[in-house]
């Protein structure tokens, strides 16, 4: 009997419209589409932030890396998440959910039988550093922390003001392995969003034709992303550690953070964290570093025997589609792979920064 195909080859059938360049993935060359003039001017790609300097930096252009240096592995650019603390403590002590985050163990029913599983994950970090013309001192960070400045981020995002009680892992007991052990998520003091991002281009068709394939199937794909997220400034007891994440010598004055703790498909968790010092030599300047860590579900990126089943798909990875390497990778925000997603996140908040 012809067994349906599984949810995540179906949600890369739709990410990509079925449609792909086969040769050239069949040979590992990276896929994907050079950026826009408008980011490819603003954006200068370097090996490490950190080593790159700020001296000559002007602002408007932004520093970034997302660590791919490896073009012929499908999954350049992911980092196993246990890895990711051995490789860069640092960076994962500030970017994952919390201090004490691990990958989640959780119940799952299948036909009636309750089973515990373990969910491995997989993170995508890109680090950007750009300096505004304003001494730390004069931006208001508070200004930020709020849902219309999240709403002007990335427009076709929509998002609404979510009540801390119906913040999923703080009510729901089978979401308990995504709450904070030292605190409930949302609580006073910070903005608590509830987001929804539909799919664009040729998705939601390519979903539509997917749930039909799996027809019978206990958990269809959804034809957007939705996720719930705390906003909030950083206190003075957590912001002086972030010298030691920035690698710049001088004080930390701020930090803006946005923590995704709650998505319904891919992903797992995601964080937006700016860092704010002054510039070294002048500090009538800012240098901004900013950081996008988004944690994938692992079993998304491993289905690859399935590929063989569906031809268009042979020469396609889940990871080709997320890492923005496939023909159809629509518009500037998640459809458009990960990379791009970070490269435009970061210039509309420094544009927002240097506007304000």
């Amino acid at each position: 009997m012809h067994r349906p195909l599984p949810a995540t080859l179906l949600l890369a059938l739709a990410l990509t419209g079925g449609a792909v360049r086969p040769a050239l993935a069949q040979e590992g060359i990276k896929l994907q589409p050079p950026a826009s003039p408008a980011v490819s001017e603003r954006i200068k790609d370097v090996p490490a932030i950190e080593a790159a300097g700020v001296a000559g930096l002007k602002p408007g252009t932004i520093l970034f890396t997302d660590h791919r240096d490896d073009p012929a592995k499908p999954e350049n650019g992911l980092v196993p998440y246990l890895d990711w603390g051995k490789l860069r403590p640092g960076e994962r002590a500030a970017l994952a959910p919390h201090p004490g985050y691990v990958e989640p163990d959780y119940v799952q029913t299948l036909n009636g039988v309750a089973k515990r599983r373990h969910e491995t994950l997989k993170v995508y970090v890109a680090q950007g550093r750009f300096v505004v013309a304003k001494a730390p001192e004069s931006i208001d960070l508070a200004a930020y922390a709020t849902l219309g400045f999240v709403a002007k981020m990335d427009p076709v995002i929509k998002h609404k003001a979510l009540n801390p009680a119906d913040a999923t892992p703080n009510k729901d007991p089978a979401a308990a392995f995504a709450k904070r052990p030292d605190r409930p998520w949302c609580e006073v003091g910070t903005t608590c969003i509830e987001s929804r991002y539909d799919l664009e281009g040729k998705l939601p068709l390519g979903v539509k034709l997917a749930n039909r394939l799996e027809d019978g199937a206990s958990k269809k794909i959804a034809e957007f992303v939705s996720f719930q997220s705390e906003l909030r400034t950083l206190p003075p007891a957590e912001i002086a550690a972030l010298g030691n994440l920035t690698k710049l010598d001088t004080p930390v004055t701020g930090g803006l953070e946005q923590t995704i703790f709650w998505v319904n498909q891919i992903l797992r968790f995601g964080k937006f964290l700016a860092v704010f010092q002054p510039m070294p030599g002048d500090p009538a300047k800012t240098v901004v570093t900013t950081y996008v860590a988004l944690a994938i579900k692992g079993d998304v990126l491993d289905r690859k025997q399935e590929y063989a089943r569906v031809p268009v798909l042979k020469n396609l990875l889940p990871a080709q589609v997320l890492m923005g390497n496939s023909s159809f990778n629509t518009g500037t925000s998640i459809s458009a792979g990960l990379p791009t997603y970070a490269r435009n996140r970061m210039i509309a908040f420094a544009d927002a920064l240097a506007k304000n």
